[in-house]
């Protein structure tokens, strides 16, 4: 990934705030043969263990993911945070000079990592029933495992298979106008925050 100075995000806190916030990764690999392939994945992350934190997950038995890669083998997960278009029009220095031109922000991080494939039930059910915690926790009445009857679960379980990927490397851009000048940053973030894109908005503040 190509990352200029002034957008290269190296904050631990922020690297880990944008997975846990936008937890659908592009899990990239590779086969044995050379093909590359790219599955989107949603993730739970625990930045407690080994030095940059691990990924689990799983993928349905009929996706080949866990057989054409073993576990040992590096891959790369994506996960891509907030996005907004923004026109030079919002810029005031545009209005003066004209040398402006349309960019998109975003957020981004790269883990690198090793797989490690786990077929085991210990391993689906603990690593479903947190997923499922998380992603239930704003729901007035929280979806529980066990709101499903007991056979169901153990068959769904069956059609599953769990990966772990232990993170060597975070990578992380942050392209927030930082490059601008501080008018010209601040204008676009309330241009945006004006159009609804509030979170956006936030973090340009912030660059």
């Amino acid at each position: 990934m190509y990352i200029p100075p002034h957008f290269a995000e190296h904050r631990p806190e922020e690297l880990h705030r944008i997975i846990r916030e936008h937890p659908l990764g592009i899990l990239v690999s590779q086969d044995t043969s050379g093909l590359l392939d790219a599955n989107h994945l949603p993730f739970e992350f625990d930045p407690a263990v080994g030095k940059h934190g691990v990924l689990r997950g799983h993928v349905a038995r009929a996706n080949p993911l866990w057989q054409s890669c073993p576990s040992g083998s590096r891959v790369l997960v994506v996960f891509r945070g907030l996005d907004a278009y923004i026109s030079p029009s919002w810029y005031p220095s545009k209005h003066e000079t004209h040398r402006q031109v349309p960019t998109w922000n975003y957020e981004v991080v790269h883990a690198d990592g090793i797989i490690t494939i786990r077929d085991d039930e210990r391993f689906l059910r603990g690593q479903a029933a947190r997923l499922t915690r998380k992603q239930e926790s704003l729901e007035q009445t929280p979806w529980q495992m066990g709101d499903a009857p007991a056979d169901y679960i153990e068959m769904m379980l069956k059609n599953i298979v769990g990966i772990e990927i232990e993170i060597t490397a975070l990578t992380g851009k942050s392209k927030l106008s930082q490059n601008r000048e501080d008018r010209d940053r601040l204008n676009a973030a309330q241009t945006l925050e004006l159009r609804g894109h509030n979170a956006m908005a936030e973090v340009m503040r912030n660059a």
